[in-house]
């Protein structure tokens, strides 16, 4: 890994981390899915106008607009409308210490539907990263985090995972910055989409206008919404979908400093001690990746 990929993964570590501090205090004063829905219609409008104006064309075969379907639908819709409606009642620290064990997750997937071989030491830090997720949940649950909001991230956990599994047949082949952010605006707007539907069938309506509000709504368009993802899709073509998941590892460090900052959310020893085996367990299966 060079030093450019390098930094590519801790900046986008420190803008996904940030993602769901601000969420939290977006759906404090507005209904998630249609808040989600209006930053992904936002923010795909700027990057498909942008990727236009640099000349990108829209020229993908029929299985990478299927793949581009399938990606904005996975993470855009499913995985972050799951962690919106969930810090309705969860705090944004646990869901950014469950949404860390995402590598992991591809680690098992990619072992049991890809026939991707799984060293020792790399089963070894798959059981343990799933042993100090769990040792964080079960800590949280106990001391009453909401079971329903707690699934809620495991479940957009899973579905992140899986999209990245598919990320390269959905970045496809094309080069260049413009069809890269034409892509990425494509998937917004596909997650845009079913977020809006979802939300007219199954939500009701809620905004209470404020400067917090909209402070975290415009950062959300900008930096999680369009730099990082931009990053994530650059850094997935550099050095590929597993070595980049292990970027992962750093959000539940930089997420939970974010949130005690911004919410003053209290870090709990067993967060810590979670977190730690956690990181040891994708660092080990990153290393057994290479060997």
């Amino acid at each position: 890994m060079d030093l450019r990929a390098l930094l590519m993964g801790l900046i986008f570590a420190l803008m996904w981390s940030s993602a769901f501090a601000t969420a939290r205090i977006i759906v404090a004063d507005a209904a998630p899915l249609a808040a989600l829905a209006a930053r992904f219609l936002i923010s795909g409008a700027l990057a498909v106008a942008v990727a236009l104006a640099l000349g990108a064309r829209f020229a993908l075969t029929p299985a990478q607009w299927r793949s581009v379907a399938v990606f904005g639908l996975l993470q855009n819709a499913a995985y972050l409308g799951l962690n919106f409606v969930a810090m309705q009642w969860v705090e944004a620290s646990l869901a950014v210490i469950i949404a860390a064990s995402m590598p992991l997750m591809v680690a098992a997937l990619s072992w049991a539907f890809r026939g991707e071989r799984l060293p020792p030491l790399g089963l070894a830090g798959l059981i343990a990263g799933f042993a100090g997720t769990a040792l964080i949940m079960g800590t949280r649950l106990s001391g009453g985090a909401d079971p329903l909001g707690t699934l809620l991230c495991v479940l957009g956990a899973l579905a992140l995972a899986v999209a990245t599994l598919t990320l390269r047949s959905a970045s496809g082949a094309q080069g260049g910055f413009g069809p890269l952010l034409l892509i990425v605006g494509l998937q917004m707007l596909a997650g845009a989409a079913a977020l809006a539907v979802i939300a007219l069938l199954t939500e009701p309506f809620r905004l209470t206008p404020s400067l917090p509000l909209a402070l975290a709504f415009a950062y959300q368009i900008v930096i999680p919404g369009l730099a990082a993802t931009l990053i994530w899709f650059a850094l997935v073509r550099r050095i590929g979908p597993t070595r980049a998941a292990t970027f992962h590892f750093l959000n539940p460090a930089f997420g939970t400093a974010i949130a005690a900052l911004l919410l003053g959310e209290s870090l709990r020893l067993t967060d810590i001690l979670g977190a730690a085996i956690v990181a040891a367990g994708i660092l080990a299966v990153q290393l057994s990746r290479r060997a």
